[in-house]
This record gives C-alpha cells, sequence and structure tokens, in this order.
C-alpha cells in the first residue's frame, strides 16, 4: 500500500459502439464482442456516402459505429429545438453523459456541489466544419451562435453553465490522448484543491451518420475494417465514435462519506516526446516509457507490480512495436509473461478524443468485478513484438482476476497523442464497501420522476429490477439517493416501502404509461397497497403517514425537504434519455442561399415574423402572446435578433425592448412599423411596472 494522496472514480458513464450504457459496454468486453460495424452499400449510400467514393478502390465500409448518435432530449438542457439542431452532436452527447455520470455517484446533476470543475475533450466533427459554410444556418442564428453550438472549444463552458458548475472549466485538446489528459489535469486539480468534484473525458463524434473509409497501403488504417493490437495479423486501425464522462473526488473524502467507487487512480503523469522520433505524427519511446515511470512513482509503487496495462494499441505496425518496447523499458521485471496486456480498439476501433476515456473505463470495470477481458481479433502475437521476452502476455479470453499476494489488484491505462502527448494512469481496485447502516424496516418515501410519462414508466421499470437484484443497495441509502441524488423533474410518481420487495412489487404498477397518472389519481401511488396491515401498529402507521405526506407534496410539484435518514449514496439507474433524432449537418448538402432582403411592407412583416419563430423555436400563434424571455429567449439570440432585424430588413429595434413585457407579437410590431409610440418611453413605463 502506498500513504500517496489519490483520487476516487466514484461516478462513470458512457455510450460506445455497440452499447447504450455502461452495462452493455462491460458485456460486450466480458463476452468478447467485436462491436465495429460492416455498412451495405444502401445503408451507406442512404447516409449520404458518395457512390463515386463508395465503388472506388481502397473504401472499407466499417466503422465503430455509435447508434442514435443524433438524438438529444434537448429540452432537460433548456435549449429549442432550432439550437438542438445546431448544437454539434458532440455537445448534445457530453451533456446527456454528464448527467449520467453524476447521477451514477449518486448527485442531483442540477444540484452538484458548486465547486465541481469540468476537464472535457473532443474530436474534429463534419458537423462543426459543415455549420461554418451554411450560409443560412449563419444567417437564421448568426456567426457568434453557430461557433458557440459547434465549436469543441466550448465544450466544457456548456456543461459548466447548464449544470450550473462553478469550478475551473476547461477544454483539453491532445489529439488521440485528449481524454486520458483531461484525467491528469482533473487529478492534479482536486489534489491541490481547485476544486472537490470533477468530471472528466472526453468525446468523439466526426459524424452521426454510417460512413466508412478509404484504405491507403503505408497509412494507419485496417484494410479489412478490424483492429488486431499486437496480433500477427495487425495491419492497422478503425475509427469509431463515442463519449465517456468520469466523476472524480479525493480518496479520502469519497470514503469517509461511504461513496460508491468504481477504481482509485493512485498516479498520473503526461509526457512528450519532443524531437526524439522520426516524424511529428510518429510515437517516441522514450517519452512513453517516461509518463509510465513517473505516473508509478507518482502513486509511490513500483510499476512491477501492475497486472495489467490497457494499451494504446492501434494496431499498427510501428505503433505497436515502439509501444510495447516502451512499456516492457518501464516495467521492468525478472518475470515474463506476468503482466496482461490489451486494448479496447479491438472492441470498438480508435475513438480518437474519447479513446483514452474508454480504455479508463474498460480497467475500471474490470477491477470492479475482478475480472479480465480480451483483446479480441486476435489470434497470436506479432512475432516483430518479442512478447515472450518482454513482462506481457497478451490477453485472449476472459478469466477471474485473482487479488495478489503482495497487494491489491493494479493496473495501468497508456493513451498516446499524435503530435506526441503520452498520458499513463495507475489503477487500483476499489476498497472494500464499508458496512451497511443497520436500519429498522420503517417505510420510506421513493420518489421517482422524469420528464414525460413514457419515461417514468421506464424509470420505475428499471429501479424494480435493480433492488430484486442480489447486490441490491440497503433500502435506506436507495430512498436517500432518490431524494438527493436525483433532479425533481415535472412527471412524478412515489411508492412507499420497508422491504426491497414491496417496492419492486409497488414500482411494477408503473411500468406502463397507461398506469402512470400519479399526477391526477393519487392513489395510483400505491403507498397504501404496500402497508396493508402496518397501520395496525402505531408508530408504523405515524410513519406510513408522514411518509405518505411527503409523497403527496412530491406529487403536487413542491420543493419536498426530504428528512436525513442516514443514508448514502448508492448506484441506481439514471435517467432514461428519450430525446427527438436532431440530425447533423453534413458537407454533402447543398449550402442555402442567402435571404433576400425583403421590402413590401407586409412581406416584411411575415419574414419578421417567421424570423422570430425559427430563431425562437416557437410552437405556434399562441408563443406570439408570450414573452421573449418566456419563450426561452436569451442576452446572445436578442443581439442576433436585432442584428438581423438591421441586416435584412433595415430595420432598428433597440435591444432594452427584448427586457420588458413586451410580448414577441408586439416585438414584431414595433420592428415592423406597426406602431409609432415612443418607444423609449414606453420600455420606461414597462420598467417601472
Amino acid at each position: 500500500m502506498t500513504d500517496a494522496p489519490a483520487v476516487a472514480i466514484v461516478g462513470m458513464s458512457g455510450r460506445f459502439p455497440g452499447a447504450r450504457d455502461l452495462g452493455e459496454f462491460w458485456r460486450n468486453l466480458r463476452e468478447g464482442v467485436c462491436s465495429i460495424t460492416d455498412f451495405t452499400d444502401e445503408e451507406l449510400l442512404a447516409d449520404g456516402v458518395d457512390a463515386d467514393e463508395l465503388r472506388g478502390p481502397g473504401y472499407v465500409a466499417a466503422k465503430g459505429f455509435l447508434a442514435e448518435a443524433d438524438r438529444f432530449e434537448h429540452e432537460l438542457f433548456g435549449f429549442n429545438a432550432t439550437e438542438a439542431g445546431a448544437l454539434d452532436p458532440q455537445h448534445r452527447l457530453l451533456l446527456e453523459t454528464a448527467w449520467s455520470a453524476l447521477e451514477d455517484a449518486g448527485y442531483d446533476p442540477l444540484r452538484a456541489p458548486a465547486r465541481t470543475g469540468v476537464y472535457v475533450g473532443g474530436g474534429p466533427s463534419e458537423h462543426a466544419v459543415a455549420a461554418q459554410v451554411d450560409r443560412g444556418l449563419r444567417s437564421r442564428l448568426g456567426p457568434m451562435h453557430v461557433r458557440v453550438f459547434t465549436d469543441r472549444e466550448f465544450l466544457a463552458g456548456w456543461l459548466s453553465y447548464r449544470l450550473g458548475l462553478t469550478g475551473p472549466s476547461l477544454t483539453v485538446q491532445t489529439g488521440c490522448s485528449t481524454s486520458l489528459a483531461t484525467v491528469h489535469v482533473a487529478v492534479q486539480a482536486l489534489l491541490t484543491g481547485e476544486c472537490d468534484l470533477a468530471l472528466a473525458g472526453g468525446v468523439s463524434i466526426d459524424s452521426p451518420y454510417r460512413r466508412g473509409y478509404v484504405y491507403e497501403p503505408g497509412g494507419i488504417s485496417s484494410p479489412d475494417g478490424r483492429c488486431r493490437p499486437f496480433d500477427e495479423k495487425a495491419a492497422g486501425t478503425v475509427g469509431g465514435d463515442g463519449v465517456g464522462l468520469v466523476l472524480l473526488r479525493r480518496l479520502e473524502e469519497a470514503v469517509s462519506d461511504g461513496d460508491p467507487i468504481h477504481a482509485v487512480i493512485r498516479g498520473t503523469a503526461v509526457t512528450n516526446d519532443g524531437t526524439a522520433r522520426v516524424g511529428f505524427t510518429a510515437p517516441g519511446v522514450d517519452g512513453q516509457t517516461a509518463a509510465i515511470v513517473e505516473a508509478w512513482a507518482a502513486a509511490g509503487l513500483d510499476p512491477a507490480a501492475a497486472q495489467y496495462l490497457e494499451a494504446h494499441g492501434t494496431g499498427t505496425d510501428l505503433g505497436d512495436r515502439i509501444e510495447v518496447a516502451a512499456a516492457a523499458a518501464a516495467f521492468t521485471r525478472e518475470e515474463t509473461g506476468r503482466c496482461g496486456i490489451g486494448s479496447v480498439k479491438s472492441n470498438v476501433g480508435h475513438l480518437n478524443a474519447a479513446a483514452g476515456v474508454a480504455g479508463l473505463i474498460k480497467v475500471a470495470l474490470m477491477l470492479r468485478h475482478r475480472t479480465t477481458v480480451p483483446t479480441v481479433n486476435v489470434t497470436r502475437p506479432h512475432p516483430d513484438l518479442a512478447l515472450d521476452t518482454t513482462p506481457f502476455r497478451l490477453l485472449t479470453a476472459t478469466a477471474r482476476w485473482p487479488r495478489p499476494a503482495s497487494g491489491p489488484r493494479l493496473a495501468g491505462v497508456s493513451s498516446l497523442g499524435i503530435g506526441g502527448t503520452n498520458v499513463h494512469v495507475v489503477l487500483e481496485e476499489p476498497p472494500q464497501p464499508p458496512p451497511a447502516n443497520p436500519h429498522p424496516e420503517l417505510p420510506l418515501v421513493l420518489p421517482l420522476s422524469a420528464r414525460t410519462q413514457a419515461q417514468l414508466a421506464t424509470a420505475a421499470r428499471r429501479l424494480a429490477a435493480a433492488l430484486r437484484s442480489p447486490d441490491a443497495p440497503p433500502l435506506t441509502d436507495v430512498a436517500h439517493t432518490l431524494a438527493h441524488g436525483r433532479a425533481a423533474l415535472n412527471v412524478r410518481a412515489y411508492v412507499v416501502a420497508t422491504t426491497h420487495e414491496q417496492a419492486a412489487t409497488a414500482l411494477d404498477a408503473h411500468t406502463t404509461p397507461d398506469a402512470l397518472d400519479a399526477h391526477a389519481a393519487p392513489d395510483t401511488h400505491t403507498a397504501s397497497d404496500t402497508h396493508t396491515g402496518l397501520e395496525t401498529h402505531a408508530a408504523l402507521g405515524s410513519r406510513t403517514a408522514q411518509a405518505s405526506s411527503l409523497g403527496e407534496a412530491w406529487l403536487a410539484g413542491q420543493d419536498v425537504e426530504w428528512p436525513d435518514d442516514g443514508g448514502r449514496r448508492v448506484r441506481l439507474p439514471g435517467h432514461p434519455f428519450a430525446g427527438p433524432s436532431h440530425g447533423a449537418l453534413t458537407l454533402n448538402a447543398p449550402p442555402a442561399p442567402e435571404p433576400a432582403r425583403q421590402d413590401d411592407d407586409d412581406d416584411v412583416t411575415t419574414a419578421v415574423t417567421e424570423l422570430f419563430m425559427t430563431t425562437l423555436a416557437l410552437q405556434g400563434p399562441d408563443d406570439l402572446a408570450k414573452t421573449y424571455f418566456a419563450v426561452g429567449g436569451d442576452s446572445l439570440t436578442a443581439v442576433f435578433l436585432v442584428s438581423e432585424l438591421r441586416d435584412r430588413f433595415g430595420r432598428d429595434l433597440p435591444i432594452e425592448l427584448f427586457l420588458g413585457a413586451l410580448t414577441i407579437e408586439e416585438l414584431i410590431a414595433r420592428a415592423t412599423g406597426g406602431e409609432d409610440d415612443d418607444l423609449l418611453g414606453d420600455l420606461l413605463d414597462e420598467l417601472e411596472r
């Protein structure tokens, strides 16, 4: 063991090829599934791939494809439909993943500790490039809006803004090692006291549509659409899309509060190869070795103690040879083959800016489940690597991970970026969880909420399944997490129960949308059914009445002050996202023409109305009777509207009018000259009122 300060991974969330959540991701890893997708010509043509390119030489119709990457529950994060369509899919998925990572740790995403830092990065995207050349979009939203909605520079800022997080907020970019570099920066911030919690990770969605790639001999891409790290048939890598975030907290505080812990980060380090490589895009041995040695030194541990190395592992000839040589120099030990080695790229492809965090999450899951998983698509190590002379053996099957006699299970995770930035993280298995607090079997309120009835039904079904699981947490902790670690949304239900099975049975009644009239029909919350016979005991009857009273206040939409029940944060199913598809911009679409200037008064009124309707995503004429801020307007959008009115229509509308009580209809009338009143006088009157 080591006394060096450490950081706990208390929350995780991710979406990877073939996996909508980490439960599916772990199942795929454990079962040795390759989640790289082979596309048909029809699928690729339907998604806009050029027919000549598709049928040209060297086109490989494969990718680590992330299904439904264009879906986004925009209303949950305060975006209207127009804004959501302009928002880069990377921003969309990162927001939802941050929400889930906070929930996984038992925190309310809308009331997380203020001193939560954000350290994220992203990859280049077709959507962002297409947005910059889309004249129609720039005309409708304005250049500034387009930039903040699409540029990866603002990934961290959107998370902090929409979730109300006031810790450091940094977008980190180091090429392929981006997301593991964010973890290093976040760990340092926690250990120096800059923040108390930290979200770290990355996203890479080059396009949510089906795309292959053109294989070029001598390049880094695989000729057959498969990535085989360290294998004798290794010939290159395959691209993929994904997103992953971890929520970090100082280990001492996480243990003190009894937080659920996935794994412990014992040490991190970052280096660069400098000029010690054959070219800018090539890796270097010395820099990689230094990153590993420095990370284990920071942990106060010997690299020889590692039992597993999650390698960068791109499956390229040069990259694999250099990485094995560098790691072997760092993991010096007399015995050969004692340390397993593998790479998640064989399962999901190379996820670019999200590659490092995918490997980190994989190893955290291995440590938590005490199971090692295989690198897929491999048969035997490449002879040029001479693995049999190194500390490493290539893992090709799922196996139990025994605890070494010398101490805890330990692993290293490496990520290497084009440009030479190398990152290494030392992971340790989670500490034994504290014993469950003894609690008498008293009636407990389990509150649920969602945005829609269908989502509430899904949430109830998932929670019921979790409560029936053999490793279900104590019901007191479940109630505590649901009350304090979930956002209070508009569609609500609750159950009252004293045991897991009572709660699960009551939840079963809420698992179809038709049964979820909990708002209008309080008797559907099932509390009375759950407690048949309990009221014969005065104390329990009083407790049941108190619990039902809290539940009814919850149903009524009140901000309930839940009692301090001594519970702990535990891992439970999170919000079931169900947003619509918002598509993505593509370079294959023809650019929209510049809007024509309007001169006729009737045409001007129609065009200005359309400008407001489109920009604010108004649903119909009823929205015209609402004020600007009531329909979701903000200051940046007001600046854009004023500029559009001036540039396209030659009309000046003081921006101050947007701050008053004028309806959208009245603003349009002012803009089109429909009212000739003293604008400044009216504004002052409105402000005074």
